[in-house]
């Protein structure tokens, strides 16, 4: 089972020969780690993912969390598994060692939980969101509030939740209605309603802490007035146990088209005046900690969509190589029957999901790295630099991944054909679950605008032009090589077009406004997309080329990479061609349709 998570032949090629992950060890945070220590930790999260994770993720699609008395019912399998991760160390895997934890670095963290992922993506959903909170209030929690709350974040004994959507307002977020009324004590009666609050209820943990965003009664409209609150399920009593119950009430399950093992809750807060609420750092300032977590989630999305495509992957790949059906063309209906990975477009298939999935994976851990750059790197440019590339490449991560996620997923279901459309098998699940992920932590409409509205602009450009710097690097490193030169070559007339294509958009978001050019953002996010993972590809291409020169024993594994980069470098990345026409000559198909047309 475990082999078909990941394959850990290309984990170790990602991290070590790709990311050269190894060399953080030099860092005086993680000084106390080697390649050895951060193999143990891949290792036990594959073991537990297999063991613990991945036996009841089809009972848990089967048998999703039920409403009953009030409370959410969930398969006594995922509170197993939590206590396994628990207990392995994994809610606390970055923290500081002081805190009970390993001071791993966030790229092997996030390595780990790609098992979780691909093993059972709902049941590590309540981790993924645990350790999101945790982080928040390691960042912006006071010290008494952090010796209160993070100790049982930690350790599994509470689990942590985002409560931000509510029924009127999705994405809108300066538009919620939830109340916090300053008291006497200093904390906050809080009163509204959230809704698709994942894991907002269950039955796995002692407590849950929720962060919720408010506005304080008389406070400005609109974003400036959010506020961020520690909001419990339970109060702590005296000695800090759960206590009294905080008047958050489950008002009801959402039911899913996939990720069903994760409850999807609808909460009302405070409907008999009795729920406290703590908060977070200064008022108004809660959507700049909020997006501390949601950063982080999003990057997690990114994890969870590219693990799914990778597992969806390897089934398919198992699939096509055992199953028989027709017959070469040149064989004109004699011989045996063949495997069907032997017919063209069968491969074909599975090599676009290839690409898809190691894609995204090489997408994910770089960006872990540049957040281990940003907080460890011993030189203060460099942490600027990483910091800048990070927020730039944040909305490319979760969107990327969660859009040709659910693409490789498709192509996993037509290769197994009927038997991929039936539940008897698992890739028709992968695609359910997948389905998610171009919607939550913002959707991939949202997370265009934020690219070509926000983040390109960012700092008079910093992270575009510290992306393009590395590009340009790769490209005269890889015209070293034989093997991937002509590949460089790729790239290289992506790039002319992508700072094209960035000039043209800027200039016209100057001269004519925002409306015109942001109506095509979508576009950008993929252009953006398919170029720096066409980057990345270009890059593992490199390192397998060396390999191959040096006369590497794993051949076929370094043929296969080699071979994946030349698809996606001249199979997908030459669409943003046809992308870069329509973003600068600010088509207006879309903005000009009439609603009454419809």
């Amino acid at each position: 089972m475990s082999d078909l998570l990941i394959n850990p032949r290309d984990l170790r090629f990602q991290l070590y020969e790709l990311l050269d992950v190894e060399a953080m060890t030099q860092r005086q945070r993680f000084a106390e780690h080697s390649r050895e220590t951060f193999d143990a930790a891949l290792e036990t999260a594959g073991q537990i993912a297999a063991e613990q994770f991945a036996p009841h993720n089809r009972k848990g699609d089967e048998n999703e969390p039920v409403f009953r008395d009030g409370a959410a019912e969930t398969i006594a399998e995922t509170k197993t598994a939590w206590r396994a991760f628990a207990e392995a160390g994994f809610l606390a895997a970055h923290h500081d060692a002081e805190a009970g934890g390993m001071q791993l670095p966030t790229t092997i963290q996030q390595a780990c939980q790609g098992h979780f992922y691909a093993a059972n993506v709902a049941s590590a959903a309540y981790p993924m969101l645990t350790i999101a909170a945790g982080n928040l209030l390691k960042a912006h929690g006071s010290a008494e509030q952090q010796a209160q709350w993070l100790p049982r974040l930690l350790d599994g004994r509470s689990a942590g939740t985002m409560a931000l959507t509510e029924p009127h307002a999705g994405s809108s977020l300066g538009d919620l209605r939830t109340k916090a009324v300053p008291q006497a004590d200093g904390s906050y009666r809080i009163v509204g309603n959230k809704v698709y609050i994942s894991g907002g209820e269950q039955d796995i943990t002692d407590n849950i802490v929720h962060m919720v965003i408010a506005r304080i009664e008389g406070e400005p409209a609109g974003v400036k007035g959010i506020s961020l609150f520690i909001v419990p399920k339970y109060r702590p009593d005296a000695n800090g146990e759960p206590g009294e119950h905080n008047d958050v009430t489950l008002a009801g399950l959402l039911h899913k088209m996939g990720y069903r093992g994760t409850t999807s809750t609808v909460l009302s807060f405070g409907d008999n005046g009795d729920c406290h609420g703590y908060l977070v750092g200064e008022p108004n300032k809660g959507l700049t900690y909020m997006f501390h977590m949601m950063n982080e989630a999003r990057i997690g999305v990114g994890v969870g969509a590219a693990m799914l495509a990778y597992t969806g992957y390897l089934h398919s790949l198992d699939f096509a190589r055992q199953r028989p059906q027709g017959r070469p063309v040149t064989a004109k209906g004699s011989g045996s029957q063949v495997p069907i990975i032997q017919h063209p477009d069968v491969r074909r298939m599975l090599l676009a999901q290839k690409a898809y999935a190691e894609g995204a994976l090489a997408l994910c851990l770089y960006a872990s790295t540049l957040f281990d750059d940003s907080t460890t790197a011993p030189v203060a440019d460099d942490r600027a630099e990483a910091q800048e590339l990070l927020d730039l490449l944040t909305p490319v991560v979760k969107s990327w991944t969660a859009e040709y996620g659910c693409k490789a997923n498709d192509l996993a279901i037509q290769v197994l054909g009927g038997s991929g459309y039936t539940r008897d098998y698992p890739v028709e699940q992968f695609y359910r679950d997948n389905r998610l992920n171009p919607i939550h932590e913002g959707t991939n409409g949202i997370q265009a605008l934020d690219l070509l509205g926000r983040k390109m602009a960012q700092n008079n450009g910093a992270g575009f032009e510290a992306l393009l710097e590395r590009v340009r690097r790769s490209i005269a490193e890889a015209r070293e090589t034989e093997l991937a030169a002509p590949l460089a070559a790729e790239l290289e007339r992506a790039l002319a077009t992508v700072e094209r294509t960035a000039g043209s958009l800027m200039t016209a978001m100057g001269e004519q406004g925002p409306e015109r050019v942001l109506a095509n953002a979508w576009i950008y996010l993929d252009l953006m997309g398919r170029f720096v993972v066409g980057w990345l590809w270009l890059r593992q291409a490199t390192v397998a080329a060396r390999a191959l020169g040096q006369a590497a024993a794993d051949t076929a594994f370094y043929r296969g990479k080699l071979q994946a980069a030349q698809y996606y470098l001249r199979w997908e990345l030459p669409q943003i061609e046809h992308h870069s026409r329509l973003l600068t000559g600010l088509d207006d198909t879309c903005l000009a349709m009439a609603e009454d047309w419809f």
